[in-house]
């Protein structure tokens, strides 16, 4: 059985919807364009609730959890 990391579990969230739930409560959803070994995201089409952000940079130590958005 192979051994499944987060970074596994991020390149296959890569150019798919995501939610992101953050520190401060808030809740982001869009499309994951990148990130990085300190787990900053790049997410492109970003909304918080009913407002469009566009492409938006979410830092790693912000982030609480990141799950697949189903479209």
């Amino acid at each position: 059985m192979s051994e499944r990391r987060p970074f596994d579990l991020l390149n296959e969230l890569l150019d798919n919807s995501i939610l992101i739930k953050l520190k401060e409560g808030e809740e982001i959803t869009g499309v994951l364009y990148a990130f990085d070994a300190h787990m900053n995201l790049v997410i492109e089409d970003a909304k918080q609730g009913d407002k469009s952000i566009g492409k938006l940079l979410v830092r790693g130590d912000s982030i609480i959890f990141i799950s697949n958005r189903e479209k």
